[in-house]
């Protein structure tokens, strides 16, 4: 996983509240245990027509959505079943973060442990990131804080081991890797 401490990116905007993991990520694309490609399956029944083809005025067909690495999404985000391919499919996209006022607690489990950022902001932050689409924020982990265009930064929540994870590009067993010197140790001196 990449790192994540300072994140500057402009954002999409998908404003719809209650997006499930099954928009995310439909069901026919599970077939995989592996992150890769995923990406290209992001939204697609939203993303493309009934012949494959791209839907010109979806917010992810448009060239500004090009490069960004910030989601902002309508509140309640990553409801529905826990699948773990709907954050995979966003961190493929190219996806480092998505922020709203509500995000599914299945889904923000998911998205700590493997890569994706969730914050939650409040109603007024929320409301102005949504009628600004492609603006740039700052996303600043090692604050805790989202910077907007006019020097505001927003505090957003996220716990301890979550963020150094994230903030060393590591997932839960990567983690446990890095400790297996002390672990040895420990076995060592109580004799286990």
């Amino acid at each position: 996983m990449e790192p994540i401490h300072t994140l500057r990116s402009r954002t999409v905007v998908i404003p719809s509240t209650n997006i499930d993991t099954d928009q995310l990520m439909p069901a026919r694309f599970l077939t995989t245990t592996t992150r890769e490609g995923l990406g290209q399956h992001l939204f697609a029944d939203w993303r493309y027509d009934s012949e494959g083809q791209p839907i010109a005025d979806f917010v992810l067909n448009r060239p500004e959505a090009q490069g960004c690495r910030i989601l902002v999404a309508g509140r309640n985000i990553g409801c529905g079943s826990s699948r773990e391919h709907a954050p995979w499919g966003l961190y493929d996209y190219g996806f480092r973060a998505v922020i709203s006022t509500e995000i599914a607690d299945i889904f923000r489990s998911n998205s700590l442990k493997n890569g994706l950022l969730p914050i939650i902001v409040d109603a007024d932050t929320h409301a102005w990131l949504l009628a600004h689409p492609g603006v740039e924020l700052v996303i600043n982990l090692e604050t805790c804080t989202v910077t907007l265009p006019d020097g505001r930064a927003v505090a957003f929540p996220i716990d301890n081991f979550s963020r150094y994870c994230l903030l060393n590009g590591v997932d839960e067993t990567g983690y446990l890797l890095s400790q297996v010197a002390s672990i040895a140790a420990y076995e060592a001196r109580v004799g286990a």
